[in-house]
């Protein structure tokens, strides 16, 4: 069975038991910080190594969320542990992250500009994102800066890219003037 498919099982699993039991915010938090201590090489490794026994990972995950989770997410990684699947928790956690948006009804969007924007021109844009028929009702917005596009933004969202940058003009005039042949006999 594939990683994803594993992970949007346990994690359907454990979001149905945390809006069950009214905990989905808490859940997601910890989970969140989970992936926190998972940007971490050695801990990572350690998840993923079949040397280590799974009696020094429960112990090594004791030591770390020790009294720090909430009941559910603990009785959940220790299920985990005892199962062995717990290489596949950095993917679990970013599938909950992911259904949790859907049953919220947040779209995560990804802005993309030339150079950093004012706080202001930022909710402006949300708003408008938000009044969009495209996105759900709330919205994630990323914000990023990459001086490449030179003006312009680009807007990602479900798998999609709208580019309204200065330099993917450029590129299509360029290819436009490429393929005209009345240009390149001069």
């Amino acid at each position: 069975m594939s990683v994803q498919r594993i992970a949007s099982r346990y994690a359907k699993s454990l979001i149905d038991l945390a809006a069950e039991q009214g905990k989905l915010d808490t859940i997601l938090a910890d989970l969140e910080s989970f992936e926190k201590v998972t940007d971490n090489r050695e801990f990572k490794l350690m998840l993923k190594s079949p040397i280590i026994k799974g009696d020094k990972k429960k112990a090594i995950f004791d030591q770390l969320f020790s009294g720090k989770l909430d009941v559910l997410t603990s009785n959940f990684f220790e299920i985990i542990l005892r199962k062995g699947r717990e290489s596949q928790l950095p993917a679990i956690a970013k599938e909950f992250r992911m259904q949790y948006k859907t049953m919220k009804h947040i779209s995560s969007v990804k802005l993309i500009t030339a150079r950093k924007l004012t706080d202001d021109a930022v909710a402006a844009i949300k708003k408008k994102i938000e009044a969009s028929d495209a996105t759900d009702d709330n919205v994630d917005l990323e914000v990023e800066v990459d001086e490449s596009l030179m003006g312009g933004f680009v807007i990602e969202f479900d798998n999609k890219r709208f580019d309204t940058s200065v330099a993917h003009k450029l590129a299509l005039l360029k290819k436009e003037f490429e393929g005209n042949q009345y240009v390149k006999e001069f």
